[in-house]
């Protein structure tokens, strides 16, 4: 199979008609950082909820998903939440698999500190395209996590997917825990990806910094700003960047002419009901999940099995 090279796949989504460039270039060493001050925010309840929720329910989780296991984190980040995950499940083995590459090997390094005698791996790669994971990693017994409502950065056909993908990665004794966020007020939804500091919308910006060292784009990234909006009829949040002027932008072999108001469109993050999002789970190979939720009825995390 062919997979796009970064540059054909980020100018064919700049030379559509809305633009749009994938979340996944977010994540370069900066957009890591700023993503982790955005966890710390006031307004940004996703991460909060769900360490809260975790903690809560720690030893029910660890009932259900076993301990001794090989755990799969997929976009790891630095690897926080695993850490919690390590300590309740005492996993065998870690892996964890993120694209920016470099930001993981370092959030690996410091996850052997912290439990020494741990086997732990930083596999980059790019989920969306598939997962190949060492070929000395067990295959029985795997969990695969992916914590902190990441799949709502898919459409649901594509979510659907990479959950499919999840359930290849794994045994019939396998398992998947899985974060969801879950609908609720528009203005907690709208100030959690807009928030008073700026630092979602610089969040935003960098892509474009990204995108100029990826394509040799020609962005003048003060140039744009940051608009984030709750679309109540996809139930997704919408992230975009809306040009402030009038703009000729380049790359080697090609460029587009942005007009002042027109914008990018950046991320989406969908909010499932529970029940929408289990049927999912079900259709993707899942047949049996457990959920829990915080008292407000904000975040899900699900268990679920084939």
């Amino acid at each position: 199979m062919h997979l796009p090279s970064p540059t054909d796949d980020i100018t064919r989504g700049l030379s559509q008609r809305p633009a749009s460039i994938s979340p996944k270039y977010f994540y370069d060493q900066h957009g890591s950082r700023l993503f982790e001050e955005i966890t710390r925010l006031p307004e940004y309840y996703p991460t909060r909820t769900e360490t809260a929720l975790m903690q809560q329910h720690a030893a029910d989780i660890a009932r259900a998903v076993g301990v001794g296991r090989t755990l799969v984190e997929l976009g790891a980040g630095n690897c926080q939440k695993a850490r919690t995950l390590c300590r309740l499940v005492q996993p065998a083995c870690f892996v964890g698999v993120d694209i920016s590459a470099d930001f993981l090997q370092a959030a690996v390094q410091g996850l052997r500190d912290d439990f020494p005698g741990l086997d732990a791996r930083a596999v980059g790669g790019d989920m969306t395209q598939g997962v190949a994971l060492p070929d000395d990693i067990p295959r029985t017994g795997r969990l695969v996590f992916y914590p902190g409502s990441s799949i709502g950065n898919f459409d649901p056909p594509h979510a659907l997917d990479l959950l499919a993908h999840m359930r290849e990665l794994i045994d019939d004794d396998g398992g998947l825990l899985i974060g969801i966020d879950l609908p609720k007020d528009v203005d907690v939804l709208e100030a959690a990806y807009d928030d008073a500091a700026g630092v979602t919308a610089a969040f935003n910006r960098n892509v474009l910094r990204h995108v100029n060292r990826l394509i040799g784009s020609n962005f003048d990234v003060e140039q744009w700003q940051h608009r984030a909006f709750f679309n109540q009829g996809a139930s997704r949040i919408e992230m975009h960047l809306e040009a402030m002027a009038d703009f000729d932008v380049q790359w080697p072999g090609g460029g587009r002419r942005f007009e002042q108001g027109e914008r990018i469109h950046t991320e989406n993050s969908y909010k499932y009901p529970l029940r929408v999002f289990t049927d999912m789970l079900e259709r993707a190979g899942f047949s049996q999940a457990q959920a829990w939720t915080d008292d407000r009825g904000w975040f899900a995390v699900v268990h679920a099995r084939p």
